[in-house]
């Protein structure tokens, strides 16, 4: 037990450490100005209430390569950054910042420091659609529409069974680019310079 232990608390340790490298922090800042133009940009509307985007991908590729710590840490600095950018729905609510924290440490615990496949995407999905998605984001339109939890429910239930396997192949193919890109010569080269 203690064994399993270690290895956890390490795993959560080696992702704060990637915090303090400079070329994880430019890295994020660009992860972020191209979630800032693909949330602007790219949506995809299949039904009024069925949207696909593809602004959350960089905060994957953040929790991918990094881990939840930095994860939690740029999806919350993300998510206020979008809302003083464009303030759309009124004012302010932390809650929506907790479910980017939360999925972001979902995420990184399920797919940093793991070779990518789609079985294990789909296991961080379905808990990130399970927890945030259905349970928290439901929680709180509940809360802030005064709605009743189990009334609008199933409806965001439903379109969270649809969007599970776009999401998942959307994922799957990004993270296998990304992989591909961070194995080349010059990334791998930056970071054995880096570790010396």
């Amino acid at each position: 037990m203690q064994k399993i232990t270690k290895l956890g608390s390490k795993f959560y340790s080696d992702s704060f450490k990637e915090l303090k490298v400079t070329h994880n922090l430019v890295l994020c800042g660009l992860m972020a100005a191209l979630a800032v133009v693909l949330n602007y940009t790219t949506s995809i509307f299949i039904t009024p209430n069925i949207r696909i985007g593809f602004s959350g991908l960089p905060n994957r590729v953040v929790e991918y390569l990094f881990g939840p710590w930095v994860g939690a840490v740029f999806g919350a600095a993300l998510d206020i950054l979008k809302y003083l950018l464009k303030p759309d729905g009124g004012a302010f609510f932390f809650g929506y910042t907790f479910n980017v924290m939360v999925a972001g440490v979902i995420y990184g615990s399920v797919l940093y420091k793991k070779p990518v496949r789609l079985w294990r995407i789909l296991i961080a999905e379905f808990l990130v659609k399970a927890i945030v998605n259905c349970g928290l984001n439901t929680l709180w339109l509940a809360v802030l529409n005064g709605n009743a939890f189990m009334a609008i429910l199933p409806a965001r239930a439903l379109k969270n069974v649809i969007m599970l396997p776009i999401d998942a192949a959307i994922l799957f193919f990004t993270l296998t680019f990304v992989t591909k890109l961070v194995n080349m010569p010059e990334f791998r080269r930056f970071r054995h310079d880096r570790s010396e």
